[in-house]
């Protein structure tokens, strides 16, 4: 008897049967009917990489055999489709997608992925613990298997004010859930290498705990090693090959990244060999909604890697396998006795395209859509909204750059990639102020700090964006999340911060003194509480207004919302100034400021 494919009650999780169970055993054995057969179907094997046709029997939630076919309580036949486990995100930022977990698995788990494990941290530098705990609690009962990370660097640096400061001693809680499956990235790399003790206090909690998650962009070398010492055990912010090898060659797990911001998939696909494979895992860090609904999940990134030449069982293995293997979630990531039933079927081993999902011997998913989906606004508690806060009054030259002769730094922004170059550019003039040159691409940003009301506006420039007129702002900023506008005129520059400011935040376009285009983030400044398909086609409507800038980009949104983000390498804004990563502190504008002892004013 086939399952239903018309809507269904959405009815939270199935209780999984323990395995140790007897009528589970019995089961097992062969001695009573499972609940579900998956008839006539070509099983990945992800402990040999293999194809095998097979009958998959389910009962409790959980796979009883892989085998000859046997009666059942309900059958199902996929006439010989394949069948694979289902696919781990090992690292992502669910508010990167603008929606809560309850919308974003509208959008995830038609594409096959049955798990995630989510990093809050962007949440959680916004409004804190109880941010983090916002987010737990919307991912109970889901469709999804929800892991989460406890996030390790909030703020990410010194070199930025965020909404809420984490310590060891805070973190230690949320490893009473069992969710909670690592530390999160430890972003401040120099503080793990140079033993601050507030870091290694963040360590020590995860290694006592669970696993700890890195992120240390272009570090080799002695550095490299002092950090893996310490006990961190995986990073995703590798740029090339040789840098993916070298971490790997330490004991790290090397996550491939293809997002919406950053995609590192092509770049490092070459340093994966057969000896050296069972280290690397699928991630996507940051995916936008209108990805999600046009492109796929972590689908996507395992399509996109067999085209590149990856083996496509290799991929399928390193998307659902080796996450479960890399955070110890034993239940997970294999179509094998005992395993929680994760799977999805599709046609296609070389574009393994999700026809039905099921997750925990549930069926959930067909054709792309969930058969049930969101149709609601998600319910959010009063303190995750209107959380962007400026001074009351901001003067119409708060964005004033005296002028001079010498040279400026300028932020060198590279699309689809997290790193920045440094420029040294003589700035444009006008009266007595350096403005924005849209013919040069040299445009004026600024951050303005959003949390406290504090009137902290860092200002550079940046080269990169192209807008030929108006301005773009954004509370999703990363880590801190603080406003962030760059525009060709500053007036336009401030009344894109004050829309933001009005409408609790989100992303915006301001054209000449008017509104052109508008997503309103009211959670945390990050997320929207409507529904998966509704936040996809606002994000689309917002992006359809971009040209009006004379900006050649399809999101500059992306690449503006990294350009705080001051542990990634090498020049970023924040609101306490330009930060030179690489020397990880705060420089001047002017680049001969320091030997002359000039105070630019910014």
């Amino acid at each position: 008897m086939e399952e239903p494919t018309g809507p269904q009650p959405l009815t939270g999780h199935r209780p999984i049967v323990p395995r140790t169970d007897r009528e589970f055993l019995a089961v097992a054995r062969g001695d009573s009917p499972p609940q579900l057969l998956l008839r006539n179907a070509r099983v990945v094997n992800v402990f040999s990489r293999s194809i095998r046709e097979a009958h998959v029997a389910i009962h409790g939630g959980r796979f009883v055999s892989i085998g000859p076919a046997r009666s059942a309580e309900r059958e199902v036949d996929l006439d010989g489709a394949f069948l694979s486990p289902g696919l781990i995100d090992a690292h992502m930022h669910v508010e990167s997608t603008m929606m809560m977990p309850s919308a974003f698995v509208d959008l995830a788990v038609p594409d096959g992925t049955t798990g995630v494990v989510l990093d809050p941290h962007e949440i959680a530098n916004v409004l804190g613990l109880p941010g983090i705990r916002l987010l737990m609690d919307d991912a109970r009962g889901l469709s999804m298997n929800m892991f989460f990370a406890a996030s390790s660097c909030v703020p990410s640096s010194p070199l930025e004010s965020a909404g809420a400061a984490l310590e060891a001693n805070t973190l230690a809680a949320l490893f009473d859930d069992p969710r909670v499956v690592a530390l999160a990235e430890v972003m401040n790399f120099p503080g793990v290498i140079h033993a601050d003790p507030g870091v290694l206090a963040k360590v020590r909690l995860g290694l006592e705990r669970r696993v700890v998650d890195g992120h240390c962009p272009g570090l080799a070398g002695s550095a490299l090693d002092a950090y893996v010492a310490a006990g961190i055990s995986s990073d995703h912010e590798s740029i090339t090959a040789d840098e993916a090898r070298e971490k790997v060659d330490r004991g790290l797990y090397v996550y491939l990244r293809e997002g919406s911001a950053a995609r590192n998939l092509e770049a490092l696909l070459p340093s994966v060999t057969p000896q050296n494979a069972h280290r690397f895992c699928l991630c996507t860090d940051d995916r936008h909604p209108t990805d999600l609904r046009d492109e796929g999940h972590l689908g996507h990134v395992v399509r996109r890697a067999i085209s590149m030449g990856l083996d496509p069982l290799l991929a399928l293995t390193m998307g659902s396998f080796h996450a479960a293997e890399r955070f110890r979630l034993s239940d997970l990531g294999a179509i094998a006795p005992g395993r929680i039933a994760d799977c999805f079927s599709f046609a296609s081993l070389e574009s393994p395209r999700a026809d039905r999902v099921w997750v925990r011997g549930r069926h959930v998913a067909s054709g792309g859509r969930m058969l049930t989906e969101r149709t609601s606004r998600v319910r959010v508690p009063e303190f995750a909204l209107a959380t962007v806060r400026l001074l009351p009054e901001i003067p119409s030259d708060a964005l004033d750059v005296p002028g001079r002769s010498g040279r400026i730094r300028v932020i060198e922004m590279r699309p689809h990639q997290l790193v920045t170059g440094r420029l040294s550019v003589e700035p444009t003039i006008r009266g007595d102020r350096c403005v924005s040159n849209p013919a040069r691409d040299v445009l004026k940003i600024a951050v303005f700090e959003r949390h406290a009301a504090s009137g902290r506006i860092g200002i550079g420039f940046v080269r990169g964006f192209g807008l030929k007129k108006g301005a773009i702002a954004s509370t999703v900023g990363h880590d801190a999340h603080n406003l962030a506008v760059v525009g060709a005129d500053d007036s336009d520059m401030l009344h894109a911060a004050r829309i933001l400011e009005g409408v609790g935040g989100g992303q915006c376009v301001v054209v000449g003194g008017r509104v052109v285009g508008l997503l309103e983030l009211p959670v945390a400044g990050l997320m929207s509480d409507l529904p998966a398909r509704d936040v996809a086609q606002r994000q689309q409507a917002l992006l359809a207004t971009v040209p009006a800038t004379g900006c050649p980009l399809e999101d500059p949104f992306m690449p503006l919302s990294f350009m705080s983000l001051p542990v990634i390498p090498s020049l970023k804004l924040t609101d306490l100034g330009l930060v030179d990563v690489d020397e990880f502190r705060v420089v001047p504008l002017w680049v001969d400021a320091e030997a002359v002892g000039f105070n630019d004013g910014t």
